[in-house]
């Protein structure tokens, strides 16, 4: 690498730095949108169900009925709506002033009594709203827990076991939705950063008309993507380290694994998103020399604000087939190949893994090679294509 090329790529950094000074745009997608996707998402989004409202159905007026219900109304989970009767019990849930329905019948003594003597009639029953599965097992749970907790200690002899199970919750003691989402949503902010800055950079060359002037020079192909890469590469680390400190300050999710560790692996990811945004233009590039539609092909790419729609479109397939919703275990078995080649997929497992879990390097190194493969490939492929299309 010669002095010559080091001045050249220079120039061409200065070049895009100034630019970004000048440009609020990038600016703000480095760091005013990683705010308003945490504050919208990590605020608004919740896998936690609390205080969710409960019709219990009190049919009789024991004192172990009414040592239950108190039991429920002390939960956090659980909000109870007393009913005397199993129709306004349903009709809560119909008309969603209730998302289940617990009921104490008039026999509800004499039925724990013969639950602890192996019989197999219910002392209570339990009805969920199922329109939203993930809520209605959440309620499920909530309810099994309270009904378990409750037989042990306050009604002994109707548990009919002796035997008690030790439950321990690893790396999210307890278990909110909070510390899972918001480190993913870290790597899905950089990835939205990687693939909308350099898509907005390359086409407002051609937008502005100032590719042309470029190309004129003796700079090389490589030196012209190095030259884009690398100030937005910087930018969008330190837009990583903004949105890690949000993650930090706002929602108090720890980070317990190792900074260096978890920067490289941003740093691996962030090339990839990065060859990802650079390739998608350059494919645009490649069509508009070999395929009939190039006038078509020509309005998508050639504005900065059809660049953006184009990064979007790559950006809802890369993160539903991430994992960040549904688990890809749960993806059709074409899907799941599919998410080998999306390096979100991989960043997800890392970051989680060091935020929540201190995994060392040796546990993540499966993860790290596959990014710094796409990223190798898709600037590498971008190159090419760019050098095609030039030619």
């Amino acid at each position: 690498m010669t002095r010559t090329w080091l001045i050249r790529l220079w120039g061409l950094v200065r070049k895009e730095l100034l630019q970004i000074l000048r440009d609020p745009s990038s600016i703000a997608i480095a760091f005013a949108l990683p705010l308003v996707l945490l504050l919208i998402h990590g605020y608004g989004i919740s896998l936690d169900a609390e205080e969710v409202p409960v019709a219990v159905v009190l049919e009789g007026d024991s004192a172990q009925a009414r040592d239950f219900v108190a039991a429920l109304t002390g939960s956090q989970a659980v909000a109870p709506r007393l009913y005397r009767s199993r129709a306004a019990g349903k009709r809560a849930v119909m008309a969603g002033e209730a998302d289940g329905v617990v009921i104490l019948p008039r026999a509800f003594e004499s039925r724990l009594r013969s639950s602890a003597e192996g019989r197999s009639e219910p002392a209570a029953l339990g009805w969920v709203d199922g329109v939203d599965a993930n809520q209605g097992r959440l309620i499920m749970g909530y309810l099994n827990r309270s009904w378990g907790g409750w037989l042990q200690g306050r009604a002994p002899e109707a548990s009919g076991s002796a035997v008690t199970l030790e439950q321990r919750v690893w790396f999210n003691p307890e278990m909110r939705s909070r510390p899972y989402l918001v480190p993913g949503l870290i790597a899905i902010v950089m990835a939205l950063i990687g693939a909308l800055l350099t898509a907005l950079v390359i086409a407002r060359e051609w937008e502005h008309g100032t590719m042309e002037a470029l190309l004129v020079t003796p700079i090389t192909i490589n030196q012209f993507l190095a030259g884009k890469v690398i100030p937005y590469f910087a930018l969008g680390m330190a837009g990583m380290a903004f949105t890690t400190c949000l993650a930090w300050l706002l929602f108090d999710v720890p980070l317990r694994g190792s900074l260096w560790v978890f920067f490289a692996t941003g740093a691996l990811f962030l090339l990839a998103a990065l060859g990802m945004g650079l390739l998608y233009l350059a494919l645009l590039l490649f069509m508009l020399s070999t395929v009939g539609i190039g006038l078509m092909i020509s309005s998508l790419c050639n504005t900065q604000q059809q660049a953006l729609l184009g990064a979007f479109l790559y950006q809802v397939p890369s993160i539903i087939l991430s994992g960040f919703a549904t688990p890809v275990a749960n993806m059709p078995p074409m899907m799941q190949a599919l998410t080998y080649l999306n390096p979100l997929r991989y960043c997800l497992i890392a970051v989680r893994g060091v935020f929540l879990k201190d995994i060392p390097l040796e546990l993540l190194v499966h993860k790290l090679w596959p990014m710094a493969v796409i990223g190798a490939v898709t600037l590498t492929a971008a190159a090419a294509l760019f050098r095609r299309r030039l030619e």
